[in-house]
């Protein structure tokens, strides 16, 4: 099969998203598939550069910068994106090539008018990979209230999903939202979990013996640092910690809430807690192994259903989870019933704290608690999982056409 997969982040990019997408067109190349992968980049100055990664075609086209700019700026340049894609695409060799199906990973929800365009003169299958619902979150988590913003952004969401013949939704939690969508003949929607790939083990930039928190028992938080998370929250538990100088708190990466929690940190003297920018995606293992459990924060506020890339490779690497989330997330009941962690779906300190200490026990007196969250990982997110599901998905579509 001759794929197309259409994204805004790829390595050398750091971002889950970059990963992911690595990690799946790696997959697809060893399952016997040719992929070429299209995405914009504003760091070039041609409008448009191919590449040769390990066996696919990535195709950058020059869009404007929308990455670690204002929120105006960002959304001026992303609703921009596509027709500059489109632009510049029409330059290059894939201009006048064909492909089996068309993929695209959501975020950004600003892909459509470009897969329009692809698919407008070609017979293409196409497949949506969604690992957030926008505009819902945003107006969740107080970023958007549902007014013109928000319905401007909705039709270009709803325009997106129109575009699919199959939607793959990170957890069953979000398949209800998909309903009226599924009610056209043709369509199918299914649960896709995140995935990953096994990473290459090399030696972690960061070695925590060196630091301050040296000697502790470490829980780490690495990803994004943003109002998704309110990550606020760890660093209320880590004041509850100060005393004890046996455990302490690593963020990893960066984001717009950076700043704000490294000031908090700073003004509540605690020296618990340390801050590290990201890291490439290959050290993980070896910073994981410095550590005794990962924590998987989100905001209360949510209402959709999330399983973050965090959590798969926490589990991918042995680390229990503390997660504190929203009220009825998919993933409180898969850390339950796995037993894996603890899991709060409050912001209450107390119940937070203590389920701090009960997982500090369950480290020490469950041999097996590593052994299931590898095993857990292995059943539900490896990537060759993914691209089977995807692939049959796809090939059930073009026997129908």
């Amino acid at each position: 099969m001759h794929l197309i997969l259409i994204a805004d982040t790829f390595p050398p990019q750091r971002t889950s998203g970059a990963v992911q997408l690595r990690d799946l067109t790696r997959e697809f190349i060893r399952q016997g598939h040719f992929v070429s992968v299209i995405l914009p980049t504003s760091s070039q100055i041609e409008n448009w550069s191919l590449e040769n990664f390990g066996g696919a075609q990535v195709l950058r086209l020059k869009a404007p910068r929308f990455k670690d700019v204002g929120k105006i700026r960002r959304a001026l340049a992303e609703i921009s994106m596509p027709y500059h894609m489109y632009k510049n695409f029409k330059q290059s060799p894939f201009a006048s090539m064909n492909w089996d199906a068309v993929l695209w990973y959501s975020p950004s929800i600003l892909h459509g008018p470009f897969v329009y365009a692809i698919k407008r003169n070609r017979s293409l299958v196409s497949y949506l990979i969604i690992r957030d619902i926008f505009p819902e979150w945003a107006v969740d988590v107080g970023l958007m209230k549902r007014g013109l913003i928000y319905m401007f952004f909705k039709v270009i969401a709803e325009f997106q999903y129109s575009l699919a013949d199959v939607i793959g939704v990170q957890t069953p939690g979000n398949l209800k939202y998909f309903s009226k969508w599924l009610k056209r003949p043709g369509r199918k929607l299914e649960v896709l979990q995140n995935w990953l790939d096994e990473p290459a083990k090399v030696r972690s930039s960061v070695q925590l013996n060196n630091s301050e928190l040296a000697g502790r028992r470490i829980f780490v938080y690495a990803g994004n640092m943003g109002i998704a998370q309110g990550l606020e929250v760890v660093i209320d538990l880590a004041k509850r910690f100060i005393k004890r100088n046996d455990i302490g708190f690593l963020f990893v990466g960066r984001g717009s809430s950076t700043v704000r929690l490294m000031d908090l940190a700073f003004t509540n003297k605690l020296i618990n807690v340390l801050f590290v920018d990201e890291i490439d995606p290959d050290e993980i293992p070896d910073l994981y192994s410095q550590c005794i459990a990962g924590m998987v924060i989100l905001d209360p506020k949510h209402k959709s259903h999330n399983i973050p890339g965090k959590f798969v490779t926490y589990m991918q690497n042995g680390l229990p989870v503390l997660a504190i989330i929203n009220e009825g997330n998919d993933l409180a009941n898969i850390i339950r019933t796995q037993m894996v962690g603890q899991v709060c779906e409050t912001r209450s300190i107390d119940e937070i704290e203590k389920l701090t200490e009960n997982l500090l026990e369950q480290i020490e007196r469950d041999k097996f608690l590593s052994t299931r969250c590898v095993s857990l990982f292995n059943s539900e997110f490896s990537v060759q999982g993914a691209v089977k599901q995807i692939v049959n998905a796809l090939s059930v579509q073009i026997g129908n056409k």
